[in-house]
């Protein structure tokens, strides 16, 4: 006889009660509760040079708002991950949910940067949801190798449409104008 778990929902995680002591991050992937590892220093610098410069960008061209983690993005009932750095278009204002103090919705962008414990989470789960869920652009960010994934979405499958490394600069299919050099994010 086979035995079904039970997926937990976003509502069961918010009401769940935790330690005191507890100073991890969570995140709900396909019903599954994710404790994160705490993130290192290379993987801080670098979400944090991306999360400032796309920022800057967004705040002079008053496109929306650019958030880092932790927040969590309610993608749907089993899913809300806290990507470490995300894009909402002024169009999409909508789903901040300043009540909860939760992003209920999709980001216009989202980024996850590479850390040596979260490569098959961010490469391969992750990016199965944010497929799944329909983000628009997804960015695979390496600080150990130095390079920059950009997938969109086409027919509801992602396209890998950019592969920087070495030198060169991020450009962004949803951020018209944006260009991050790679030199200014690793």
């Amino acid at each position: 006889m086979e035995v079904l778990e039970k997926l937990l929902t976003y509502q069961e995680y918010r009401e769940m009660e935790f330690d005191e002591d507890d100073n991890f991050q969570y995140e709900l992937l396909n019903g599954v509760l994710m404790r994160k590892a705490s993130p290192t220093i290379q993987h801080q610098r670098t979400a944090g040079n991306i999360y400032f410069r796309m920022r800057l960008y967004v705040e002079e061209k008053k496109l929306g708002e650019v958030f880092s983690a932790p927040l969590d993005v309610v993608l749907n009932e089993h899913n809300a991950p806290q990507p470490d750095v995300f894009f909402v278009g002024k169009d999409k204002k909508y789903i901040l949910d300043e009540e909860e103090q939760v992003v209920i919705g999709i980001p216009d962008i989202i980024v996850e940067v590479l850390s040596p414990g979260s490569v098959k989470k961010d490469r391969i789960t992750k990016k199965k949801i944010y497929e799944r869920c329909k983000v628009p652009e997804f960015w695979v960010v390496d600080p150990s190798y130095r390079n920059v994934e950009i997938y969109k979405l086409a027919s509801d499958v992602y396209e890998l449409v950019d592969f920087i490394e070495e030198s060169g600069s991020v450009k962004s299919s949803v951020l018209e104008g944006f260009e991050l050099p790679l030199d200014k994010i690793f």
